[in-house]
């Protein structure tokens, strides 16, 4: 998980890996935005070997739920 936090933080300028957890609402984080979201997608597929949809961005709220998606697809 903290790896996962670690470069979510990378697709943003201004947010420190420290200021994340697996409760942070990404969608609640000033620079959220749909590029943003498609980076997520990215970085899952180039990190992960994992393809997100659409469908599991939605139904994600936090990191952790994001994680968990990942790691329920590899």
């Amino acid at each position: 998980m903290t790896e996962f936090i670690e470069k979510f933080a990378e697709i943003f300028d201004d947010v420190e890996p420290s200021s994340l957890s697996a409760e942070t609402r990404f969608r609640d984080l000033d620079d959220w935005d749909s590029i943003a979201g498609l980076s997520v997608i990215a970085m899952a597929d180039e990190e992960y070997d994992v393809t997100l949809n659409a469908d599991d961005m939605r139904s994600s709220q936090t990191l952790g739920d994001l994680y968990a998606k990942i790691q329920s697809k590899k």
